[in-house]
């Protein structure tokens, strides 16, 4: 009876063992990471004019790839709504998810995938034209509310409003540009998001400057890269990517410096960049200098947060939360030790 439940053991061992390389194997036979991401968010994921996309959750999508094929360019991003970005995922029509994307308790337990971090911390927001000379969403009862169908916002609205003892009606689309369009046009009162979004989709109107967001923040929305469940070792891989670009920031690891900080006598530099004896990568399938190769390509997570959504773009956000706990803020990765 032992001996055969150590070989039930064994092979299932084994069997997770088969199953948790099947996508680092998939991805590096296919020379290609297949990312899923939004339908056009400015700041986070939207294609330029010619039509190569950019964005915060790109560039963490550009860092797994070189990471893993050496290549930050190796990536077919893949537009999806909200309503159908988790079935792609969990079907296997992309590798990783990395698209404004809530984690929450139900997400993480119910839809076969499991979230490997925080990329954004964010909360939701709303819009409303000043001409409705609003200052509070403690005001907005009554109103027409616009938003996605299939993310945390219809049930954060919801809440807010219950609690408040306020009416509204709720108008919700699959498609984010038929939400912001439908806010423009006056079928709504009023637009949620998470208040990056609401930034970002505010850009879209013909006339920005003629709408404001209200102050309040409703919820909590971490914002991060999810994969399918049941992969372990591709769930580290995207992990510890995502924690080796925060703790190369901390340590003070550019784009710009990366082959002259190989050479620092700092040990905690030396193990997240793999130099000598520190060899991280090999037990999760990858080289040594993984994380080296996804500063030097991409950056570290400073400068994918200032060239997307920091204060000099057009989005305009401070790092607020987002900056390094060093800073006073919440991030914080788990150390490459």
């Amino acid at each position: 009876m032992k001996k055969t439940m150590m070989t039930v053991v064994a092979a299932a061992t084994l069997a997770a063992g088969a199953a948790g390389a099947a996508t680092l194997d998939d991805v590096k036979a296919a020379g290609k990471l297949k990312c899923g991401v939004s339908q056009g968010l400015p700041g986070f994921s939207t294609p330029d004019d010619s039509g190569a996309w950019t964005g915060i959750d790109v560039d963490y999508c550009k860092a797994l790839a070189a990471a893993v094929l050496g290549d930050a360019e190796a990536v077919e991003y893949v537009s999806l709504s909200a309503k159908d970005r988790f079935t792609a995922l969990s079907s296997g029509e992309i590798d990783v998810l990395s698209r404004n994307t809530t984690w929450t308790i139900t997400r993480d337990t119910d839809l076969g995938i499991s979230f490997v971090g925080v990329n954004y911390y964010d909360g939701q927001g709303m819009m409303v034209p000043k001409s409705f000379g609003v200052t509070s969403a403690k005001e907005l009862s009554g109103a027409t509310i616009c938003t996605n169908t299939g993310t945390t916002t219809e049930l954060n609205i919801t809440d807010y409003f219950k609690q408040h003892g306020m009416e509204f009606e709720l108008v919700a689309l699959e498609n984010s540009d038929e939400v912001i369009a439908a806010y423009g046009a006056g079928r709504c009162d009023v637009f949620t998001t998470d208040r990056s979004g609401v930034a970002a989709e505010r850009l879209k109107l013909a006339n920005p400057d003629d709408h404001m967001v209200l102050p309040e923040t409703i919820s909590k929305e971490p914002l991060g890269p999810s994969v399918r469940a049941g992969d372990e070792q591709w769930a580290k891989i995207a992990r510890w990517v995502l924690n080796g670009v925060i703790e190369a920031e901390e340590y003070g690891i550019t784009s710009a410096n990366v082959e002259e900080m190989k050479g620092s006598n700092n040990p905690s530099v030396q193990r997240i960049l793999g130099v000598g004896d520190n060899d991280y990568g090999a037990p999760l399938g990858l080289d040594a200098d993984f994380i080296a190769k996804a500063v030097a390509q991409v950056g570290n997570y400073g400068e994918m947060y200032e060239r997307n959504v920091g204060p000099d773009t057009p989005l305009k956000l401070e790092r607020g939360v987002n900056e390094l706990w060093t800073n006073g803020g919440l991030m914080y990765a788990p150390p490459v030790r």
